[in-house]
């Protein structure tokens, strides 16, 4: 049975972090509903292939590789009251993903080029793609810094900072873009060159606030002695959560990035529907992103308190709500579908709505099983087992979602719907093996001895 107390913390937790990951997929939403209210479907295919790309070496490398790990040691070290310890991490942390954050930004600035051509893209989205990458991989840099000082702060249990971050980021996004990509105000017009520089300015200035923040204000301060004086063993410690959390989320966003390319083939028209019914559903994901994030921090404090009782009473209440919230996602799929789509691209283009349509339909049915993959893989993560939801995110994404699209849509070139069949029943084996494997081994002995 659920309790009030334990749905009170969790809630404290997750509906910032719930409204924060929503706004910052709404610069994706807004840059795609305003390119393609602008310039139709090329212009969506542009921004998405590009967006898509970014968006998937960010995440690997960090929003779920050094970030996953920072947030369940910097909990861990809270539960047990060690700040110092804390803050070793923290720094360490920003650290070796400032160092992968450059890496990745430098390899989108100069070989943006070959990546689009490997993808599978050709003409004018391989024009206006190498703009678009070139511009944001200046604010693709300070993005990932931003995400690991977020993760810091959820680290703790502050939630709402990095709401509030995302906010002024979403803000400053929305508005440039509006100035810059139609050209209001007298400002020049753009197109997607201006949303390339909107999204990278909104990009900068989030980390700039969330540098001041917590250099003047956070629990968690990032020093420098940490650095000057490494310690090699912490290191190791943030590199063996990362690694399988990374692993992971590369297991799962390749496989979606080659399915992507895949989908290329199919011409601009079922990209385009594939692309906006994707960022669509990317707005569902927040909850169970949310919730999982509250489920890390809170499991990994009572790990570090070694309450496993209590561990396991904030996993099952992170992931009922999950998927409750998600699933109304899915009411909302299955009855307006046309009204969404529509919100993305030009009324003229009937047959991207209609395929569209069809395929936020079939995404209506994975909503409740993608909560539990979320939600019970940040439990185990919270508890320092990233290895579990990397195995089960490699049987779903390698073995059953890439041979299934490769051979229905680049072999045999069906229709884009077949897409979103193939990712319903990923979502439903991860989700369900998961759980499975949640029960089985969120165990006080076999976590006494894994720790």
């Amino acid at each position: 049975m659920l309790k009030k107390n334990t749905i009170h913390n969790v809630l404290s937790l997750a509906l910032p972090a719930v409204g924060e990951m929503v706004l910052y997929m709404m610069i994706w939403v807004f840059d795609t509903m305003m390119v393609g209210k602008y310039g139709g479907n090329v212009a969506v295919s542009t921004v998405g292939l590009s967006s898509e790309i970014m968006s998937t070496f960010t995440g690997i490398f960090i929003s779920v590789g050094i970030s996953v790990a920072v947030t369940s040691l910097v909990a861990r070290s809270i539960g047990a009251k060690n700040i110092n310890k804390a803050e070793e991490y923290a720094a360490l942390g920003l650290l070796l993903g400032g160092v992968i954050a450059l890496f990745i930004a430098l390899s989108a600035f100069l070989f943006c080029d070959e990546i689009l051509s490997l993808a599978g893209a050709k003409g004018e989205v391989i024009t206006f793609g190498v703009l678009f990458m070139r511009i944001t991989s200046f604010g693709i840099f300070f993005n990932m810094l931003a995400n690991i000082l977020s993760a810091v702060l959820r680290g703790y249990g502050n939630t709402k900072t990095p709401l509030l971050v995302s906010i002024i980021v979403n803000l400053v996004n929305i508005g440039l873009d509006w100035l810059l990509i139609f050209g209001n105000l007298h400002f020049p017009e753009l197109g997607i060159k201006g949303s390339a520089i909107a999204t990278a300015s909104a990009q900068i200035t989030g980390f700039v606030f969330l540098l001041i923040y917590t250099i003047n204000k956070s629990q968690i301060k990032i020093k420098l002695k940490y650095i000057t004086n490494l310690r090699t063993i912490k290191i190791k410690e943030i590199l063996k959560l990362s690694i399988p959390s990374s692993l992971q989320e590369a297991s799962f966003s390749i496989s979606r990035l080659l399915s992507t390319f895949f989908i290329m083939h199919l011409g601009t028209i079922a990209f385009a529907a594939n692309q906006i019914t994707t960022t669509i559903e990317g707005i569902s994901f927040m909850p169970g992103w949310g919730f999982s994030v509250a489920a890390t921090t809170l499991v990994g404090h009572k790990i570090g308190e070694e309450n496993y009782e209590g561990a396991k009473e904030y996993a099952y209440t992170c992931t009922i709500l999950g998927v409750i919230i998600m699933s109304l996602c899915s009411i909302l799929f299955l009855t307006i579908p046309d009204i969404l789509i529509k919100a993305f691209i030009s009324t003229s283009e009937i047959e991207v709505i209609n395929k569209g349509s069809i395929c936020l339909m079939i995404a209506s049915i994975e909503q409740p099983f993608m909560a539990l993959s979320m939600i019970f893989g940040g439990a185990l993560k919270g508890a320092g087992d990233t290895k579990t939801p990397f195995n089960v995110s490699l049987i779903s994404s390698w073995l059953i979602r890439l041979p299934l699209m490769y051979y229905f849509i680049y072999v045999s070139k069906i229709s884009v719907v077949y897409v979103w069949w193939i990712t319903t029943l990923q979502w439903f084996i991860d989700g369900m093996l998961l759980m499975i494997l949640f029960k089985r081994r969120f165990v006080k002995s076999n976590f006494i001895n894994k720790i």
